[in-house]
């Protein structure tokens, strides 16, 4: 996905799709949709993960697919808890052979848009072509770029021929990116403005309060409700539903407080969230608290096309002393834990490949490293940050730490606007950052081939040519992704030693609420999907 603030992305659960693509999957379950609650005013979350396009065509922040994981349905999904992708709009899917280079899924009958209109096999060709014909830059079209043609062989069936093996592509389907749009809706070759999508999940969006126009437009307010057209899996426990943007953690424990919202999800300050938490566990009242396990992390990245950060001896004797344990610890309020690794723990194939190469902080052993690469100290250099929960605090630790050790001189700069942040690290102007990154999909492959492959989604100028060539494409044709641990663990531990960015934490997740509030703790898990039809209001 995209980098931190989104989904930042998301979106991650362990198993992958193995069970999956051994077999095709069957079995769709009892089909229900249960609203109640008699208070008609909608269910109100908070959340600082802001948005300007929810066209699935367009969107690709954690705002968004918000949105679009509760009013589209795809072919898979995944049900609270789960760690495989079961069938949503779909019946049945599995590859049919064992190269993985052909899909195909068998649909539900009787489904329909919540206009009414039928949603048929042509309606999934047609939304993964015209995604891929529109390409918005900012959009999700990449992750289809091995899909070389889609066909609807019947009303229910749908073929995914692909150029290239890509075990991973259910995971793809299941995330919001293979939403399935009304195909006599939405233009071919054009994104629909926000207030009039319509999808066939189990709600319906109601209206999008927008401000601002252009490249400064932006989403404050969507409301929701039940789908009664919906036909599905999901029990909705509420009738209304509304998501309010903020732009701010500030900003939204204000609304909390106020009532003017009934539930946040991780968007709250860390310490705040911290605090909540030692409240209630002393029995005191005031919101409910619930945690989950989340495998949004965040990267120390290196630019390594820079002249003193392209140096790999740098890059090893920082990752040789930064202390992650004090970073979770006194900057995020042990609301994050440390992370050894690009592919965070749960997620199948994680290894600790940093810890095991570096071990503990030891700064003689980087002075060593450095000497022994004649490199002049202290290194000199400029670590630039942007959005974060903790500003300034977490780069104030990492220049505290690096200069302890007399190694390091670091600048700490701050790009408050994240548009030019993001331009910034793409044109590297930066040296060193310090960026979030969620997944797409469950899966170990979508933390190694957005991050280190031809520079990564963050721009940073590392490839090596045995991940990008052999290792990932090994990865791809191996249908059992448990099989991959392997092949996963020799590109971290490759990782490890060339450092292009460095682990520092994977977050916990803290979701607060009013304490009439129900269903927080049934829908939050580690793929960082939030179920709107789980919460109810008692």
């Amino acid at each position: 996905m995209s980098p931190a603030t989104r989904r930042v992305p998301r979106r991650l659960a362990a198993m992958g799709c193995g069970a999956l693509l051994a077999t095709a999957l069957t079995g769709c379950g009892s089909v229900k949709s249960i609203t109640g609650g008699g208070d008609s005013a909608p269910i109100t979350l908070g959340t600082t993960n802001s948005t300007s396009v929810l066209d699935p065509a367009g969107a690709y922040d954690l705002g968004s697919w918000m949105i679009l994981e509760n009013s589209f349905q795809t072919l898979l999904r995944y049900p609270a808890g789960a760690t495989v992708p079961q069938p949503d709009a779909a019946q049945e899917c599995g590859f049919t052979g064992a190269d993985a280079m052909t899909y195909q899924c068998t649909l539900r009958t009787g489904l329909s848009f919540s206009n009414g209109h039928p949603l048929t096999a042509q309606d999934v060709a047609f939304s993964i072509d015209r995604m891929k014909k529109i390409a918005d830059p900012n959009g999700p079209s990449d992750l289809f770029s091995t899909v070389k043609s889609v066909e609807a062989t019947s009303a229910t069936q749908v073929v995914f021929h692909l150029s290239q093996a890509d075990a991973v592509l259910p995971d793809k389907l299941a995330s919001a990116a293979g939403s399935i749009v009304d195909h006599q809706v939405f233009p071919a070759d054009k994104e629909l403005p926000n207030d009039q999508l319509v999808g066939s999940g189990p709600y319906a969006i109601d209206s999008v309060d927008e401000s601002g126009s252009g490249a400064a437009k932006s989403i404050d307010k969507v409301t929701l409700s039940a789908n009664g057209k919906y036909k599905g899996d999901q029990e909705l426990h509420n009738k209304k539903f509304a998501v309010r943007f903020f732009t701010s953690p500030d900003d939204l424990k204000s609304a909390l407080d106020s009532g003017a919202v009934d539930l946040t999800d991780n968007s709250l300050d860390p310490a705040v969230s911290a605090r909540m938490l030692s409240e209630q566990n002393k029995g005191q009242d005031g919101v409910k608290v619930t945690t989950s396990d989340s495998s949004d992390t965040r990267f120390m990245v290196f630019n390594t096309k820079d002249a003193t950060m392209g140096q790999v001896a740098v890059r090893q004797a920082i990752a040789q002393v930064l202390d992650r344990q004090t970073i979770t610890r006194d900057v995020y309020q042990r609301t994050a834990q440390p992370l050894y690794s690009v592919v965070p723990a749960g997620v199948t194939g994680h290894n600790t490949a940093f810890y095991d190469h570096y071990g503990d902080p030891d700064p003689a052993k980087a002075k060593a490293i450095l000497a022994a690469a004649k490199i002049t100290t202290p290194v000199k250099f400029t670590l630039t940050w942007s959005r974060t929960r903790a500003k300034n605090a977490e780069a104030d630790a990492i220049k505290r730490q690096l200069e302890a050790t007399g190694l390091f001189q670091v600048t700490v700069t701050e790009q408050p606007d994240w548009e030019a942040f993001k331009k910034g690290w793409a044109d590297g102007s930066y040296q060193a950052y310090t960026v979030g990154w969620s997944a797409d999909y469950p899966d170990a492959d979508d933390f190694v081939v957005p991050l280190v492959v031809d520079g990564g989604a963050f721009h940073n100028g590392f490839d090596d040519p045995q991940i990008s060539q052999q290792l990932v494409p090994q990865t791809l044709k191996q249908a059992d992704r448990g099989a991959a641990t392997t092949t996963f663990g020799a590109i971290q531990n490759a990782i490890a030693t060339q450092v292009p960015l460095l682990p520092l934490f994977q977050n916990t997740a803290f979701y607060a609420a009013k304490p009439n509030i129900t269903g927080v703790d049934a829908t939050v898990d580690s793929t960082g999907i939030f179920r709107f039809g789980a919460i109810g209001r008692s």
